[in-house]
């Protein structure tokens, strides 16, 4: 018999990680597709097994209900939202707060009203109220603390935050924006930009508000 030494084990252990990965990916892309093609109504353990090929105690041996898988493809939107604030916090420019404003008024209404997110917009207009307050809280909470522990950061090293409680602040304010882009899809980016601004108190690094511009 010929002894397998540590590489060919740890090997051996990562292939078995990446089949556990692709058998669970092939499960969400299977409940993604269901909801998108049947409707979220229809959405059952029985559908999802059959369209990833596997079997029902294989779809609990990663998830314990359809509520939970469900909740796990909801994440990749969530993940896919901060990757686009991501994006824009690397790609500011430093010093240009009002450009700033423009660009993240501009990237949140596309984020709240995309069509493209086929899960999101399928919460929307399921009608399940809990579904979408648990969904609405996870994508602000993850977007509150991005902002908090990146662009808060560097505009506290050159101004004057003045704001208290932090993350609960930003967290209302993205809550509230995507309740009202939801209901006003037509609002201008401007408006946008203004309740950002006012509510954040930076309104006087605008050219609108001037007056109110912090000495420091």
């Amino acid at each position: 018999m010929t002894e397998r030494g540590p590489m060919a084990s740890d090997a051996n252990r990562h292939h078995e990680r990446l089949t556990h990965d692709d058998r669970r990916d092939e499960i969400l892309a299977a409940v993604r597709q269901t909801v998108v093609e049947d409707g979220l109504s229809r959405l059952s353990i029985s559908a999802v097994a059959s369209r990833a090929g596997c079997t029902r105690s294989l779809f609990y041996h990663y998830f314990p209900t359809k509520e939970d898988a469900l909740q796990a493809v909801l994440d990749l939107s969530i993940d896919s939202f901060v990757e686009q604030l991501t994006a824009w916090n690397e790609s500011r420019v430093s010093g240009d707060i009002e450009g700033s404003l423009d660009s993240v008024a501009h990237m949140l209404k596309n984020m709240i009203v995309k069509k493209g997110d086929v899960m999101s917009q399928s919460v929307v207009h399921s009608g399940n109220a809990t579904l979408y307050a648990s969904f609405v809280h996870r994508a602000a909470d993850r977007l509150a603390r991005y902002i908090c522990s990146s662009t808060v950061v560097d505009f506290a090293a050159h101004h004057e935050v003045q704001i208290d409680h932090l993350y609960e602040t930003f967290y209302v304010l993205i809550t509230g924006l995507i309740m009202f882009v939801r209901t006003h899809p037509d609002a201008p980016e401007g408006t946008i930009k203004d309740i950002i601004a006012s509510t954040l108190h930076i309104e006087g690094y605008t050219a609108k508000y001037p007056d109110r511009r912090p000495e420091r």
